[in-house]
């Protein structure tokens, strides 16, 4: 191997990559746009339900129970419904996301001793704000019935229960921003190599300087390493960037080893850079390259395990997730900023990373060297 070649052609290709100056915006811009939307748009926690009342007894009882969902900091009392009807308009019309009904009969039933019936109404077309938005109603609830039973009878009763005592590790908070920010991270670098190394090529066939290569004394895998060094040195110099902006602005906990990250990062690279070059020989455009490219970064973010847990997954659909790196890489750079996890731990990600890596960056390099031959 000549390094002078290989030096001068990386070289070549960092001038051809910052002189059109709209790649400036796509290699320092949108990666902290994404970071800043994941960061402080998608969340999975539920702070503000919105939430109609119908009292059809109003009685003492019925306004304790009231008064003790508005106390409740997760729900917001935004509406006093009139009757049946006017509950289904405000559901309809998303004036709240869950409403409740208290019967006529409730106060009475309570003080005979028997159990009073209320009925929640809750807006099924989110369904994860409303399976939350149940179950924080089921614990003011269990606070309410406790309270009537302690003024009715003048005594706190307990009764046989199972009595959780639940302590979460590596999220205390379970804030969604220290779930989805790393996991940016890893799809930030995804996104400029695919994007980038897609474009090596095909930028030289496209401009005519790709002849102009193959009579130059370089060789193939010399022309490769030139083609595809300046990318990986952009991607682990964003990476390092984008977690510190991740730890400082967004308070992410980072518990483990950089060595690490940066490792798997590069095993992380030999994937993504290899998908790259394939797309950039097997593509005659660059618009051509950028849709193959697209094509592939919305099946690897679905099946990553970024938003949607793999384990939900049906099992043919979980089995195609081993080919995509990106699985392999959230597991990896979670466990290294959340638990501190070391290589004793990761190493089947490393592995799955290094097997799919190495067979699909050779087979991009056995394509290339064919064609450039």
């Amino acid at each position: 191997m000549n390094r002078v070649r290989v030096r001068e052609l990386i070289r070549k290709e960092f001038i051809q990559l910052f002189r059109e100056k709209k790649n400036w915006m796509l290699l320092f811009v949108s990666p902290f746009i994404m970071m800043i939307i994941f960061g402080y748009v998608v969340s999975a926690d539920v702070n503000d339900i919105k939430v109609g009342i119908l009292d059809q007894s109003k009685t003492r009882e019925s306004r304790m129970f009231t008064d003790a969902v508005d106390a409740n900091r997760t729900f917001r009392l935004t509406y006093f419904a009139a009757d049946d009807g006017d509950l289904e308009d405000i559901l309809l019309k998303r004036k709240v996301d869950m409403v409740v009904k208290i019967g006529p009969d409730f106060s009475e039933k309570i003080r005979k001793g028997d159990s009073a019936i209320i009925q929640v109404l809750v807006d099924g077309s989110m369904s994860n704000m409303a399976s939350k938005a149940v179950a924080y109603l089921s614990a003011v609830i269990t606070d309410y019935n406790q309270a009537v039973l302690k003024e009715i009878h003048h005594q706190e009763l307990q009764y046989g229960r199972i009595d959780p005592r639940i302590r979460t590790w590596y999220n205390e908070n379970l804030e969604s921003k220290n779930t989805f920010v790393p996991g940016m991270v890893a799809f930030a670098i995804m996104l400029t190599s695919l994007l980038f190394t897609s474009m090596a090529i095909i930028r030289e066939k496209e401009e005519g300087t790709i002849e102009q290569l193959i009579v130059t004394p370089l060789k193939s895998y010399e022309l490769i390493m030139g083609k595809t060094i300046p990318y990986i040195i952009i991607a682990i110099a964003q990476m390092l960037v984008i977690t510190v902006f991740a730890i400082l602005w967004f308070r992410v906990p980072f518990n483990g080893n950089l060595l690490i990250l940066l490792a798997g990062g590069c095993f992380f690279l030999l994937s993504t850079i290899g998908i790259g070059l394939f797309i950039s020989t097997v593509s005659g455009t660059r618009q051509q390259a950028m849709m193959t490219t697209f094509f592939f970064l919305l099946p690897f973010f679905m099946l990553s395990g970024l938003i949607f847990p793999i384990a939900n997954m049906p099992l043919i659909v979980q089995l195609f997730t081993f080919l995509d790196p990106l699985r392999f890489f959230l597991v990896i750079i979670r466990g290294v900023f959340l638990k501190g996890t070391g290589i004793e731990v990761l190493w089947p990600q490393f592995a799955g990373m290094i097997l799919l890596g190495a067979g699909v960056f050779a087979g991009a390099v056995r394509l290339i060297r064919k064609r450039l031959d």
